[in-house]
């Protein structure tokens, strides 16, 4: 949460999703249904230490850290909350005063706090007692997460138990060595996730399909989805067939780990410093989550075939998607969302995935230092994450050449000389292209309609300036005609 971001929010005030509240040294029981109203209807986001009107009073600051404390034990209570929430509240400084701020994600169930089940109205949290309301809020949920679909013959022995120890072990290194999960039985902790569950308008019990991708045997998840797979691809040198190819067709944890060892085989880690002190894998951390985004969003029940891809210039995964809206997703647009909140609360509880939102902002910041230019991440009915691949470049050896002789400074003396040239449409026509491109596709990405605009403020100044060259040099009418860099556009994209 960015400062702008909050000061725009205080200024339009509570709404469906926001809510301010008042807070001392506790946190009341009226945010705790604010919680509960907000995973029921859309999500939201809870401010304490702002009053109704947007001034900020703020929270004792010695305070703040144990009523965080607090809050994550109550929604962790099956006495208080059901089911169980996992949220992830931050402290932000305001104008010399402690804000915490709660963001809450839209819930795949209907939930309670103290056995009562609240719904969110304008900028209230109503009590819902009717029987019919009740009914059409889990048929509302039931609508939008299939992953909650319930297989009633789907049995404790059509899953990989053998997997549950590693589970264990990896949700107590992931929470400071203590979670409840290694105290529960197999079929406590298959419960506390959530993956076993009763359709409360059917009235049937059993395990539901976030089960049977995480942890089910393979022959189970063909009959459940037969179209399921993710086909992993290398295609840098045979680009019309692959040089590399596994197919993925296994439950979603062991999954993780295939896809994650191909794309370690395949892809460099450059060195890099944190701050220049820390050693990160900026290849681990951007194909983490591309990996985790493309299982943990999926819409299982499509038969549109997952790809992860990389090229020589690019990597991207693509996979069937419930989409909220159409468009390119950047830091300042996205709207945290989970696709499959069971199966993300899972990744969560493992350490496979952070809060919502944060894998956008985490490939923008460093896939920007793997490669040198931004991701893409394009939502439509399928969604697809774009990340540049550019094996020269080096984020460290740019750093030290800027007071040298070297790559980035004769791309600093390109970029300079071209400047001055370049349109807004151009740049942004740059920053979509990779490998080679149709004029429809590029369209798309940069969201224009028009044909002539396009050809006149984007491509034809583009081809003048030697910054992209058609395929098919001699066709420039030609349907299938595409479009690429120059090593001089290259040059001029990486000083961007």
């Amino acid at each position: 949460m960015t400062i702008q971001r909050l000061d725009s929010i205080r200024k339009i005030g509570e709404t469906v999703s926001v809510e301010f509240k008042r807070c001392g040294g506790n946190i009341e029981h009226d945010v705790y249904e604010t919680v509960c109203a907000f995973s029921n209807r859309f999500g939201g986001d809870i401010f304490l230490g702002i009053l109704d009107d947007g001034t900020v009073n703020g929270v004792p600051e010695k305070a703040a850290p144990e009523m965080i404390k607090n809050f994550i034990s109550i929604l962790a209570n099956p006495a208080m909350f059901t089911p169980t929430l996992c949220l992830d509240p931050e402290i932000i400084e305001y104008e010399g005063k402690m804000i915490i701020h709660i963001y809450v994600p839209v819930s795949g169930e209907v939930v309670s706090y103290k056995k009562v089940i609240y719904n969110r109205t304008i900028d209230s949290d109503v009590k819902v007692t009717s029987t019919t309301d009740i009914a059409q809020m889990y048929i509302r949920k039931q609508e939008i997460f299939t992953e909650r679909k319930v297989y009633p013959y789907v049995k404790l022995d059509d899953l990989r138990l053998d997997l549950l120890p590693t589970i264990r072990t990896l949700a107590k290194n992931n929470s400071a060595g203590n979670h409840p999960w290694e105290k529960l039985s197999d079929e406590e902790l298959l419960r506390s996730a959530r993956l076993f569950t009763e359709d409360r308008v059917t009235g049937q019990q059993g395990f539901n399909l976030a089960a049977v991708m995480l942890l089910g045997k393979d022959e189970v998840i063909k009959d459940v989805a037969p179209m399921y797979l993710t086909d992993a691809l290398v295609k840098k040198v045979n680009t019309d067939r692959y040089d590399d190819r596994i197919v993925v067709e296994t439950n979603l944890i062991e999954s993780y780990d295939q896809l994650f060892g191909f794309a370690e085989k395949h892809l460099p880690d450059k060195f890099y410093l944190e701050d220049g002190k820390i050693r990160l894998s900026l290849r681990n951390i951007i194909v983490r989550e591309m990996i985790v985004n493309t299982l943990m969003h999926r819409e299982y029940t499509s038969g549109f075939q997952a790809r992860f891809v990389i090229e020589k210039d690019r990597m991207f995964v693509e996979n069937a998607n419930r989409a909220k809206k159409d468009g390119v997703i950047t830091p300042e647009n996205v709207i945290p969302y989970p696709k499959n909140p069971i199966i993300a609360n899972f990744f969560r509880n493992i350490g496979y995935s952070d809060k919502l939102g944060s894998g956008v902002r985490k490939l923008f910041m460093y896939s920007k230092k793997y490669s040198g230019a931004d991701p893409i991440f394009d939502e439509s009915d399928v969604f697809r994450i774009t990340v540049p691949l550019n094996d020269e470049f080096s984020w460290d050896a740019g750093k030290l050449n800027n007071n040298g002789n070297g790559t980035h400074q004769v791309t600093h003396q390109v970029t300079h000389q071209v400047t001055h040239q370049v349109t807004h449409q151009v740049e942004k026509l740059l920053s979509v292209l990779y490998g080679e491109m149709a004029r429809n596709d590029l369209m798309r990405k940069i969201n224009i309609k028009d044909k002539v605009t396009f050809r006149d403020n984007y491509i034809q100044p583009a081809l003048e300036q030697g910054l992209i060259e058609m395929t098919q040099p001699d066709s420039p009418t030609s349907p299938t005609q595409k479009y690429r860099l120059t090593q001089k556009g290259k040059n001029f994209k990486e000083g961007l």
